[in-house]
């Protein structure tokens, strides 16, 4: 399948800003399963850029703007060719060990309430288990197609009536990890039964000896499949974040983002 991304970030200020600085964690690798034909990163502003990759392998990008600065738009553009792979991870980097996947972070802290889920899930085995967990958590949840509320964690998440795509990751990582099973963030984009989504979209993959790691979506109750363009990946929702970074001067921020996945084949 071929894959047609536009992903634009609209900063507006409300008091000129002296100097921006950005990490953009916004460029896909190639696996087996995934090849990048062309993709761009380009700044309404004078800006200098520098590639990088971080501590988990992600293709990262140091954005740095001298102001004064009332506004910026990063605009994202690119292809990208997938195929079918049932879910499991082909040809990826892999820096890290599996076990370090086990971690908890402030977002993702062990919690007593969905370990109990997880394992009232049922299954025999680790993949038919993490199978009935994700189906448990696409069931137990309505979808909130709005942006994610900043700083919450998959526990206080868990507690909600609704919850967004990044939230079901993250309780499905903390339900993964209470079974001992390594599980990690996944960012990327996905084209779902809408073309058009307001921003980037979140899974998990875990973590199954003898296989490797599977990803799991939970906002749709299934294994993503060629219609996935898996980007960063990171502990929790924050530490594979599209962008993050520091600006220098007062005023409030106001923050816009406009995400198109289409299918060109």
């Amino acid at each position: 399948m071929r894959l047609s991304i536009d992903h634009r970030t609209r900063y507006r200020f409300s008091e000129p800003q002296a100097r921006l600085v950005q990490l953009l964690r916004l460029t896909p690798q190639n696996t087996y399963d995934q090849t990048v034909a062309q993709w761009r990163i380009d700044v309404d502003r004078d800006a200098r850029m520098r590639a990088g990759r971080d501590g988990f392998g992600n293709c990262i990008t140091m954005l740095y703007v001298e102001g004064p600065l009332d506004g910026l738009e990063i605009a994202v553009t690119g292809e990208v060719l997938t195929s079918h792979s049932a879910g499991v991870l082909h040809g990826a980097s892999e820096p890290l060990p599996p076990p370090l996947f086990l971690r908890a972070t402030e977002a993702t802290r062990a919690d007593a309430e969905i370990a109990a889920f997880a394992h009232d899930a049922g299954g025999e085995g680790a993949l038919e288990r993490l199978h009935r967990l994700n189906d448990a958590v696409h069931a137990r949840f309505r979808f909130n197609r709005g942006r994610p509320s900043p700083g919450l964690s998959a526990g206080e998440a868990f507690g909600r009536e609704t919850a967004t795509a990044r939230d079901m990751a993250q309780i499905f990582a903390v339900g993964a990890r209470s079974l001992g099973v390594p599980a990690r963030y996944i960012t990327g984009y996905c084209r779902m039964e809408a073309d058009h989504r307001p921003t980037p979209h979140g899974w998990v993959e875990a973590h199954v000896d003898r296989i490797g790691w599977i990803a799991f979506d939970p906002c749709s109750g299934r294994c993503p499949e060629e219609d996935y363009v898996r980007v960063a990946v990171a502990l929790d929702a924050s530490g594979a974040a599209p962008v993050a970074g520091s600006r220098l001067g007062e005023g409030e921020e106001m923050l816009d983002v406009d995400v198109s996945v289409v299918r060109e084949d």
